[in-house]
């Protein structure tokens, strides 16, 4: 790494950090590869790799990102990303030695990156993007950011325009690559097979639509979603997940009292037979049993300032059309790769809820958005081939 007055500067304005007194578990025996992700979205892709090289190569994984994972991988040792300074960054490396580290996005470290250039350490950029100092440490650092550029074994860009960011920022040419996005964890959920089985054959050519961690304020606007929809289907079936269970009870006295409805409750063991109009599921269980039964879904809570209760990725991989308010909240990533494709249908209330319902009701429309939705769920294998390819290259070679 060329040693420019940018990385001076940096560390003299982080000599009085010291070393965190962090708990970390023992480094497991073997090769162990770091995988680093800044933000949400990263994180999940670098899960994924994550699981691949555990599972396929049989390698340890260090995954850190800022957020614990919802669904961590079994074999995968996750800790918060480290402070940024001399002292924390030998600190780090002196308990893992790690034999690679990949860095996502293009967010650099250059106490680190400088630390692990001094021991010989290969560090890639992977699902590359602009490169930027990491946050927060923003400033007047005269060559840093290319100088650490110069300093990974190899950059692996997600598209044509995130190469050119990268080219004109400082990235060696010779190791730089555009290998694409790469996949996500997959959201398919498992279901007992026999009940789906069951319930289908129960449901025979009943049109069905399933509305997925409900809050109590989106309730209104399902009911009256539910309403509009019968009068094009009288034997329209809704299935409702609230998102809190407490709501069960007062949810289904409300539907049978004020609209007349026919309910069933999960649990309870009620079964939806023929007359019942409402089948109310419990909010923690059986999801993928939902979405494979249902050719539409809408996600709650994206109506209100929280933002969307379920991951879309979940009804995106079964085959479902995905209805959603403009929140995203903690899903807003994948919200977004959803409408990058077109794969989605937003609504912004009660009544766009209940016109939405009905045009996906036509089952042509439907399937056009449910085939899209499988279609952005499913994308980005090949990218994380190359990837893994690409990482298991420098390994051998350093071996």
């Amino acid at each position: 790494m060329a040693y420019s007055l940018g990385l001076t500067l940096y560390n003299l304005a982080n000599r009085a950090a010291v070393a965190t007194k962090a708990d970390r578990p023992a480094r497991p025996l073997g090769t162990l590869v770091w995988l680093h992700a800044p933000g949400p979205d990263s994180a999940a892709q670098m899960m994924g790799l994550a699981a691949r090289l555990e599972e396929d190569h049989n390698l340890n994984i260090l995954l850190t990102t800022p957020s614990k994972p919802a669904v961590p991988h079994p074999g995968v040792i996750w800790q918060p990303p480290p402070e940024d300074n001399p002292a924390e960054a030998r600190a780090v490396l002196d308990h893992w030695k790690p034999d690679l580290i990949a860095f996502a996005e293009g967010e650099l470290r250059p106490a680190l990156l400088h630390e692990s250039h001094e021991r010989r350490i290969p560090v890639t950029l992977v699902g590359a993007r602009s490169p930027a100092i990491l946050r927060g440490r923003e400033g007047w650092w005269p060559g840093l950011l290319r100088g650490l550029l110069g300093s990974f074994s190899m950059i692996l860009a997600v598209d044509q325009v995130a190469a050119r960011a990268l080219r004109r920022a400082g990235a060696d040419m010779k190791n730089l690559q555009v290998t694409g996005r790469m996949e996500y964890p997959s959201a398919v959920l498992p279901c007992n097979e026999a009940e789906r089985g069951a319930l289908a054959s129960r449901l025979a050519t009943r049109p069905v639509w399933f509305a997925a961690g409900v809050p109590e304020a989106e309730e209104t606007a399902v009911i009256s979603a539910h309403r509009a929809g019968m009068k094009l289907a009288h034997r329209l079936l809704l299935i409702i997940a609230p998102k809190n269970p407490s709501r069960i009870t007062a949810l289904a006295a409300r539907m049978e009292q004020e609209e007349g409805w026919t309910t069933a409750r999960c649990n309870c063991d009620e079964k939806p037979d023929p007359d019942v109009q409402v089948l109310i599921a419990d909010p923690d269980t059986r999801f993928g049993l939902w979405y494979r039964l249902a050719p539409i879904t809408y996600i709650g809570g994206g109506l209100g300032s929280v933002g969307l209760s379920r991951d879309p990725l979940e009804p995106a991989a079964l085959g479902s059309a995905i209805i959603h308010g403009p929140h995203g909240g903690q899903f807003g990533a994948a919200l977004g790769r959803l409408a990058a494709g077109s794969a989605t249908s937003l609504v912004k209330g009660a009544a766009d809820l209940a016109s939405t319902l009905g045009e996906l009701m036509e089952p042509d429309r439907a399937a056009r958005f449910a085939q899209a939705a499988w279609a952005v769920e499913s994308d980005g294998a090949e990218a994380t081939e190359k990837t893994v390819a690409a990482l298991c290259k420098i390994l051998d070679a350093e071996a």
